[in-house]
């Protein structure tokens, strides 16, 4: 068996205090993640975070930097998520765009309350992506390059 691990993408997105982010089910249960998903073949990691956090939240996202690169172990299921976390603006909303399969809703919460719902979070990555913005994590866009 040849491991693999998967390659996310996702967007932290701050608006007056508070963050962008997904109620979505997940195996049966409602989780809180930030616009988030899978690199697919072809694209580049920016298109993916733009493209994922349209269809996850109906926002136009526009990348400004890269707040991290995360690599987690999901203990119950063994599976390696390598994510990288980008920052950014959002722009226009088409609240009458479908959203993904999944997704309930998206909604603006504070990092208080993201905190204080610590069994909501889809994985561990979540606050840890908002407190490393919160701490000033920026890195210049121009560190990733595609080599075609």
């Amino acid at each position: 068996m040849i491991w693999s691990p998967h390659v996310t993408v996702a967007a932290v997105v701050e608006r007056q205090g508070r963050f962008l982010l997904v109620d979505e089910l997940v195996n049966g249960r409602r989780v809180l993640n930030q616009p988030a998903g899978h690199l697919d073949d072809g694209e580049s990691l920016v298109e993916a975070v733009i493209r994922e956090t349209l269809e996850e939240t109906g926002w136009s996202f526009d990348p400004a930097a890269l707040v991290g690169i995360y690599r987690w172990r999901h203990t119950r299921e063994g599976a390696t998520f390598l994510r990288i976390a980008f920052c950014g603006d959002v722009t226009s909303h088409d609240p009458g765009l479908p959203l993904d399969h999944g997704i309930i809703s998206s909604v603006w919460m504070t990092r208080e309350q993201l905190a204080a719902t610590p069994q909501r979070l889809r994985s561990p990555m979540v606050l840890r992506c908002i407190n490393d913005y919160l701490a000033g994590a920026r890195h210049s866009l121009s560190i990733l390059s595609d080599i075609l």
